[in-house]
């Protein structure tokens, strides 16, 4: 079930950020998943209208959504490749009219998905946070 998020999903929601984050992006230092912690906990998702996937009253998933920017997709490790993202993605779809990402380009497994969800790149940079190489993707919704 997707539902909005409340404040006492914020536990739930950071671990599955960090746990993700780390498994995802093997080719940044795990530290920096780490530093980025209270930021995502004080800046980011306060600043964001976030949704999050339940399962047997359990937060395994969630998205975020900052102004038409998709700002984070995370499923919890051991529940990915189950559809829970493409759930996600499809709840997202129905809150915007186009939805704008970014994706590391090393992250392929996350690249593809976005592709098979419809998204296009739109362009390619560097990312500032961590010097890595990211794509700028797109969706026209409706």
């Amino acid at each position: 079930m997707i539902r909005e998020y409340k404040d006492s999903d914020v536990e739930a929601v950071l671990n599955i950020w960090l746990q993700a984050s780390i498994k995802a992006h093997d080719f940044v230092d795990r530290y920096f998943w780490e530093s980025e912690q209270e930021n995502m906990r004080n800046v980011y998702i306060p600043a964001s209208e976030n949704y999050v996937y339940e399962l047997n009253a359990r937060v395994i998933g969630f998205y975020s959504l900052h102004d038409d920017t998709l700002a984070a997709l995370f499923v919890s490790p051991e529940h990915q490749g189950q559809g829970i993202g493409t759930a996600l993605i499809k709840h997202a779809k129905t809150k915007r009219t186009q939805l704008g990402l970014s994706v590391y380009k090393e992250n392929q497994a996350s690249y593809g998905f976005y592709l098979s969800q419809g998204f296009s790149v739109v362009s390619e940079q560097v990312d500032q946070h961590t010097g890595h190489p990211e794509y700028s993707m797109s969706l026209k919704t409706k």
